[in-house]
């Protein structure tokens, strides 16, 4: 084993030595230990993913097995590594902002009689996350998926006393089943028509099998790789809570902030978005594939971004956000556009993750308050906290220079140069999210940060900015919320990637851009007479109008919009929907079966049918039975005479 495949190793083991340290061990060596153990190894593996990261950039590449764990026939289920520029650049986006989650958690779970547990938890999230990123086969891609979603419930539960938690983890759970379900048998038609699980043996043989039909209903053929591609994707929904699979991620809100921000900006809800960019050699095969996910992703951006808008609890403002913002991204995989969603993937990572710390950063202020409607002026006691958070709205909305606009400007032009069927509607829904996005991210910093302060007295008198170990994660993430879009050249049109993703020669969206790219001050410049701009700057102005200037206004329009602002407010009833078919239909199931299979079928029939079939049998022989020798003798003689004359 040479130097850097021990550094492959050492990646994930950091973690999930960390994870078994603090979760075994955290009782004995106290809380101290217990973060000062997990952080170091997460430093660790941050470290040994920037070497890696490196070495990758000089063109050193590896595929290989690590360890077989079973062979059956001539299929043989392995854990191994695949190290491109796509699991690298994934690898050091997820273990940067967990080590600053680690950092900032010292912080917000400070006295919590979970905290060891915690930082267990989040150390074991992150090896979940490097397996599943990491992984050559998909074999260890569902072993990381599954583990990501078992530890997901244990992190959304983790105020286990508290009733709406433990909905939120079982409602999270049992929603991500659906799509894992489908992922699985995406898998197993991979295993079945392939023969293998190793990612490169079956995109080497997916050429030959594109034009393959399978008849799942008798008489209609379908493509074989669109049926597999879909399948895939609606793993790819569950996790990356994409419509109709959505509904557990604003409950996730649960969970401690910490948390929150892993899941919703560099762990988890990515996991599908980095899935289906993986396997790009097989949706580029199947245009149906790629309409399914322009269409579901233009949904979900657009219905979120609404949503959003009327949330007053600041966490889930921005939990509705990164429901639409990963909108943005299965959009760019619709378009063909993988890159983009991996750029946009990596932006949001840094400005999501400090809005999540950011709003925690608040809540601590004011007494874990959560209501913006309770907040306000909050920018002269939290200066720090304040720009961060500002500086990363101003990425979120997509105003120039920083990195969101350049990752969902690209998106935006990516969609609108694609001739996939779907991307005119997929582009409208981006284009119009645009304006919305800038709206709920600067509604949400004035109500907070600006205005006259609307908390109670008591609150006011103590509010100061959050310890060093909460602002710092914020400062540090703040560099890259600004500069990471920085890099759009290279990453986008320079080959970055290589051949981690392919794109077959009839999807050009990304070759015409590349076409028409002219450098950073170009696109800046360019930028400024395109509607996307325009519309994030009405966005923002908007909300300044609404609620710096006429605060009187939104109260007045939530009255006159009426119906409108309750369909958005229930979150279009799709929670009740779901509650009203599977859980009143799994009840209405149940005590059917219970009255009609249990008490009238299985009691009725053949228990209490049974007996009564007895009691009908014994009257009817009764009345044989008369107690005359000469009966039952007249009997005998009918019977042999009767028994001589069959057999003679």
């Amino acid at each position: 084993m040479t130097e850097m495949q021990k550094l492959y190793l050492l990646v994930p083991l950091a973690p999930l030595a960390g994870a078994l340290i603090a979760g075994l061990f955290g009782r004995v060596i106290g809380p101290t230990w217990s973060h000062r153990a997990t952080i170091a190894l997460m430093l660790v593996c941050v470290a040994a993913s920037v070497t890696v990261f490196m070495d990758v950039l000089q063109g050193n590449i590896y595929n290989g097995s690590v360890y077989t764990w079973m062979t059956s026939g001539d299929t043989r289920f392995e854990i191994g590594f695949l190290i491109d520029q796509l699991s690298a650049t994934m690898m050091v986006v997820v273990s940067f902002v967990s080590l600053m989650v680690h950092i900032y958690t010292i912080g917000y779970m400070h006295n919590d009689p979970g905290y060891q547990r915690f930082f267990s938890y989040i150390s074991l999230f992150t090896f979940s996350m490097l397996m599943l990123v990491m992984a050559n086969n998909f074999l260890q891609l569902f072993f990381g998926w599954e583990a990501v979603g078992l530890v997901s419930y244990l992190l959304i539960g983790f105020w286990f006393t508290r009733p709406t938690a433990v909905y939120a983890n079982m409602k999270a759970f049992l929603v991500n089943r659906v799509g894992d379900f489908g992922f699985l048998l995406g898998i197993g038609l991979v295993l079945m028509y392939f023969g293998t699980l190793d990612y490169a043996a079956v995109f080497a043989q997916a050429p030959q099998i594109a034009t393959q039909t399978i008849e799942i209903i008798p008489g209609s053929p379908w493509l074989l790789m669109s049926v597999t591609c879909i399948l895939l994707f609606v793993g790819a929904m569950g996790k990356s809570a994409q419509f109709p699979l959505h509904v557990w991620l604003p409950d996730s809100m649960e969970g401690p902030t910490p948390i929150s921000a892993l899941i919703h900006a560099a762990t988890m809800v990515t996991a599908g978005i980095f899935m289906v960019a993986r396997m790009s050699p097989l949706f580029e095969l199947s245009d149906t594939a790629l309409t399914v996910i322009l269409v579901i992703g233009g949904i979900t951006t657009l219905s979120m971004a609404l949503v959003a808008i009327v949330q007053n609890d600041i966490k889930r403002v921005v939990a509705y956000s990164t429901l639409s913002q990963l909108g943005y991204m299965t959009v760019a995989l619709g378009a063909s556009a993988y890159s983009m969603a991996v750029f946009h993937l990596m932006t949001h990572a840094f400005f999501k993750a400090v809005l999540f710390l950011g709003a925690g950063s608040v809540i601590i202020a004011m007494h874990h308050e959560q209501d913006m409607r309770k907040m306000g002026g909050l920018k002269k006691y939290m200066p720090i906290t304040y720009w961060t958070m500002f500086m990363a709205a101003v990425a979120s909305a997509g105003v120039p220079g920083f990195s969101g606009f350049f990752s969902k400007d690209a998106i935006i032009e990516a969609v609108h140069f694609a001739d996939i069927p779907g991307a005119g509607f997929a582009y409208f829904c981006v284009l119009s999210t645009v304006f919305i996005t800038a709206f709920y991210t600067f509604r949400l910093i004035f109500m907070t940060f600006h205005g006259k302060p609307r908390m109670d007295h008591h609150t006011e008198e103590h509010l100061h900015e959050s310890p060093w170990v909460v602002t710092l994660p914020l400062i540090i993430l703040a560099i890259p919320t600004v500069g990471a879009g920085w890099l759009i050249g290279p990453m986008l049109f320079g080959g970055y990637f290589g051949d981690a993703i392919q794109i077959a020669p009839q999807h050009g969206a990304v070759a015409q851009m590349a076409e028409g790219f002219h450098g950073i001050a170009g696109m800046m410049t360019h930028a400024l007479s395109t509607a996307p701009f325009w519309l994030s700057i009405g966005g923002i102005f908007t909300a300044w109008y609404l609620y710096m200037v006429k605060t009187d206004l939104p109260e007045k329009l939530k009255q006159i919009a009426g119906p409108l602002y309750t369909l958005l407010d229930r979150k279009y009833y799709i929670d009740e929907f779901y509650s009203w078919l599977f859980a009143g239909g799994a009840r209405a199931l149940g005590g059917g079966l219970w009255k009609i299979g249990d008490v009238k079928v299985i009691d009725g029939f053949f228990v209490n049918g049974a007996a009564r079939v007895v009691g009908w049998t014994a009257l009817l022989v009764r009345r044989f039975q008369s107690g005359y020798i000469y009966h039952y003798a007249f009997t005998m003689i009918v019977g042999v005479f009767v028994l001589m004359s069959l057999w003679l």
